[in-house]
């Protein structure tokens, strides 16, 4: 990619549309736009926050205090403002608001998926289907790319799904295309940048190497200046102007502008922990709070499903100094801060947030003082969406290890969230071989949640 430059000013038409616009950018958002023929939905959202790796349920939000020691672990439970109600001693903040979120504790693979670690289970909590051969490969598009699918047309001036930073396995659209890709998006308060990766110009330019975000906001209105006087603009069709809109338009460029935020709202969200190389690579949680922040801008301007990655919580190793360290204290202060603020802005009630990963941890302490792999109990945390706070569903054995009762899928919070969104599960598309397949194979709403 090249950076965009003051002297470079010309836009060849034939190389504009041959890029296509948005093809780079990954959303496709002139064919994208062109696809869409759904009827009008209410203006919910939903925000998924991905502790990828896999987070303990035994060191989050399914304690086991009266288990022996190699499987209870370090950590003590601590009251929340529900009664009855224990979480992590590492989750105070999450613990005073119990009331606004509510928690699934007796989530587990479904057994004929066999090893559903990492990337193979992301794309069973993304998508819903069983994975494939290739891990790493989408074989079946993501719930972010099921909502582009139905719900764009609804706000053609916002992209439907965004994922921050950047797309991972079991979030991309498959079989739907590249129109309906997340548009991916990096932020990194720490270093003074904000990027906006494979957003191109018409001649093969980029603005994703300038530095600072009100460089970034002035390029966008600068580009489109050239593009008209180019007469570009007026060349492209309807649906390829409303792509131009969507980037260049000024709710995205709002959306994505971190200087409207006070200093006290970032750090009522956090920052980042001193990097520590004890912790796995990315475990320093590189721009995870100021992450959460962003998804509330972006379903405050009307996208419609925000991902964001929250790695790598893959602690085989080290799990109590590791959480302890550098995942729960700012998870927490973030996962909170998320919660209030939406509330507080009136949002809470139209955008649903689930906090979950792609598997638990092993009830057994390995011999390194981590956990391993296991696909046969987690939790999740869901608020918002109209969710009930203070809620439990479901439990498992006292070691964690089972679900003891209300066994719940990682499909059964895909519906939930589909839902909330008003997509049409009975929906079909075709798969590559123009097999129909269906948006979600199984799975019922979880309505306990609700109740």
């Amino acid at each position: 990619m090249i950076p965009l430059r003051p002297q470079q000013r010309s836009f060849d038409r034939r190389g504009f549309l041959k890029v296509g616009m948005l093809g780079s950018l990954g959303l496709g958002l002139a064919d994208l736009l062109r696809a869409q023929a759904e009827p009008s939905r209410r203006a919910t959202s939903v925000i998924i926050l991905h502790m990828r790796g896999g987070p303990s349920q035994l060191e989050t939000w399914d304690m086991k205090p009266n288990a022996s020691v190699e499987f209870r672990g370090e950590f003590n439970p601590i009251a929340t403002n529900v009664p009855g109600i224990q979480i992590c001693e590492l989750l105070p903040r999450s613990a005073r608001i119990m009331d606004k979120w509510s928690i699934v504790r007796s989530l587990h693979h479904h057994p004929q998926y066999g090893d559903v670690s990492h990337s193979r289970g992301d794309q069973v909590v993304f998508t819903g289907h069983a994975p494939g051969a290739n891990a790493d490969e989408n074989v079946h598009p993501s719930m972010g790319s099921i909502a582009a699918r139905q719900l764009q047309r609804h706000d053609p001036a916002m992209p439907a799904y965004v994922m921050i930073p950047r797309m991972i396995p079991g979030t991309g659209p498959a079989y739907l295309g590249r129109a309906f890709a997340p548009f991916e998006t990096l932020a990194d308060p720490r270093v003074g940048r904000f990027e906006v990766p494979n957003l191109a110009t018409p001649a093969g330019l980029s603005v994703e190497q300038i530095a600072g975000r009100r460089q970034m906001l002035s390029a966008f209105d600068s580009v489109r200046r050239e593009v008209d006087r180019s007469g570009t603009f007026e060349a492209m069709d309807a649906y390829q102007r409303q792509a131009w809109e969507i980037v260049t338009g000024p709710r995205v460029q709002h959306a994505f502008n971190f200087d409207a935020e006070t200093k006290a709202m970032r750090d009522r969200y956090g920052h980042p922990p001193q990097y520590t190389p004890r912790l796995r690579a990315g475990g320093d949680n590189p721009g995870w709070n100021q992450r959460l922040l962003l998804a509330r801008r972006l379903v405050e301007a009307g996208v419609r499903l925000v991902t964001v990655d929250l790695r790598w919580w893959d602690t085989h190793d080290d799990n109590f100094w590791a959480l302890k360290n550098g995942f729960l204290p700012p998870f927490d202060q973030a996962y909170s801060a998320l919660i209030e603020d939406l509330d507080q802005r009136g949002l809470l009630d139209s955008t649903m947030v689930v906090a979950w990963g792609e598997h638990g941890r092993t009830p057994r302490i390995n011999g390194t003082a981590g956990r391993d792999h296991w696909m046969n109990a987690f939790s999740a945390a869901l608020a918002g969406g109209g969710v009930k706070g203070g809620r439990v569903v479901g439990s498992t054995d006292s070691k964690a290890s089972s679900v003891k009762d209300n066994p719940k899928y990682p499909q059964d919070v895909l519906a939930t969230v589909y839902r909330h969104l008003g997509v049409d599960v009975n929906a079909s598309y075709l798969d590559h071989t123009g097999r129909p397949i269906a948006v979600l194979p199984f799975g019922s709403p979880i309505d306990e949640l609700f109740v």
